[in-house]
């Protein structure tokens, strides 16, 4: 039997500030924090959830031992990219309107299902975070 891969259920990307894009991520992208604890030993966790995702926000600061990570944890070093029924023009509009600079778009890319229009901020680590809806 061949293994096959079904969905994503989280992602984890590595932080400067837990408080800061736990804020950013609910107030910009209206996902919902989620704080919890992985047992004796570990750091306390925050996530922010959307969908039947979540993305974990792992500190800079805690170590191996503590958070159990990839072998190279840089802040600002993912590339994000969300879908959304909002349109393209109502997107830029609520970024601006959340005080988050629109860097690209919007624009057409290719998507995992086809042709999506996509626009581009960053969160407040410097990750590309693109906001895309399917043609």
């Amino acid at each position: 039997m061949a293994l096959t891969v079904d969905a994503i259920d989280h992602l984890v990307i590595n932080v400067r500030d837990v408080e800061a894009a736990a804020a950013w991520y609910q107030r910009v992208l209206g996902m919902t924090r989620e704080d919890f604890d992985p047992g004796p030993g570990k750091v306390r966790r925050t996530s922010v959830k959307f969908g039947q995702q979540k993305i974990n926000l792992r500190p800079l600061s805690a170590s191996k031992e503590e958070w159990f990570t990839a072998d190279h944890e840089k802040a600002g070093s993912d590339d994000l990219c969300f879908l959304t029924s909002a349109s393209p023009r109502a997107v830029a509009d609520h970024l601006r309107g959340c005080g988050v600079a629109v860097i690209e778009g919007p624009s057409d890319k290719r998507g995992a299902q086809g042709t999506i229009v996509s626009v581009y901020c960053r969160d407040p680590d410097g990750s590309l975070i693109e906001i895309s809806s399917y043609k």
